[in-house]
């Protein structure tokens, strides 16, 4: 069953396209070309996968965000339009353009190059009084490649608390290696914080990720660790849980984990076992890498089901 209808989403959060360059031999190295098998233009930023892959399972999503006024803001918009997700917040920049990401990619990972344009723009200020009615969950991804939004972030999970919201954090990765900012405090305001293995270690400051995961659940939030091809690591009941990633014909995994933290929340906020949260993540996640692109082969609720069911039975 989908989550309740009262389950709001709000997301303020990043818009950008991926063009995904995929099916390569090697990385090009200065002066050199490599050629791919396959190029696409499509929606990409963890944000607004995320937002997309949760409308799809039908979580109710807002999402608060900044794009260009050229074709490639008009791409995203329609996108994320199409599958249902409340973009009446989402402005256009004037005079910046939208965000763009150049992703070199392959069956195993990929390589990012991002230029941030409008994504840069936005800030606590531009999520309006309005954005937050109804809402009962707000999700942020991407704290480090926000910068306009990062120095807020506590100030909006304080006034999401406030209003007796849930919160949820997926950081993403700091592109100088250095985990800048207020990222612990930021964390210790959530009820769920969603890293993948390198974020858990860079941010728990320990390459035991049990011990990390110890450490940031120490002050009663829940945290789930995404590790790509192997499942997806937690604390049940104070001992550690792993969940296997479903076996499918991987063919990029660009968004993957945007959409295992869609999988998660939309079961987390229909109140089921963690265990369960968790199984529905990754199988969001691996179903999510099937095709090209964040958001092309994202799954809807009852093929969620069918492939659960599948992969774990009626466990």
């Amino acid at each position: 069953m989908p989550p309740s209808t009262q389950s709001i989403v709000l997301i303020p959060g990043e818009i950008n396209l991926d063009l995904i360059l995929h099916g390569f031999n090697a990385f090009p190295a200065l002066g050199r070309e490599v050629l791919v098998d396959e190029c696409l233009a499509t929606l990409g930023s963890a944000s607004a996968i995320t937002a997309v892959g949760l409308a799809r399972l039908g979580v109710p999503v807002r999402f608060v965000g900044k794009i260009g006024a050229d074709v490639w803001g008009d791409q995203c918009l329609e996108t994320m339009r199409g599958a249902g997700v409340d973009s009446t917040f989402v402005e256009r920049s004037v005079g910046t353009r939208t965000g763009v990401t150049v992703a070199i990619s392959s069956t195993a990972d990929r390589a990012l190059v991002t230029y941030p344009g409008a994504i840069a723009e936005l800030t606590a200020a531009d999520v309006p009084s309005a954005a937050w009615d109804g809402a009962a969950h707000l999700h942020v991804s991407s704290y480090y490649l926000q910068e306009g939004l990062r120095p807020s972030v506590p100030e909006l999970f304080r006034r999401a608390r406030e209003r007796g919201m849930t919160v949820s954090l997926d950081p993403g990765g700091d592109p100088t290696g250095h985990w800048r900012g207020d990222v612990r405090e930021a964390v210790g305001l959530t009820d769920l914080f969603l890293p993948n293995a390198v974020e858990l270690e860079g941010i728990g400051g320990d390459a035991d990720p049990v011990r990390c995961l110890t450490a940031l659940e120490a002050e009663g939030r829940q945290v789930v660790a995404k590790l790509g091809a192997r499942g997806s690591l937690a604390l049940v009941n104070g001992r550690p849980e792993s969940v296997p990633a479903p076996a499918v014909g991987v063919v990029d995994t660009t968004g993957a984990g945007d959409s295992f933290n869609a999988g998660f929340l939309a079961a987390w906020l229909g109140r089921r076992a963690l265990v369960d949260c968790i199984r529905d993540g990754v199988c969001c996640g691996a179903l999510a890498t099937r095709g090209l692109g964040g958001t092309t082969t994202q799954a809807d609720a009852d093929e969620l089901a069918a492939f659960r069911a599948a992969c774990f039975g009626g466990e």
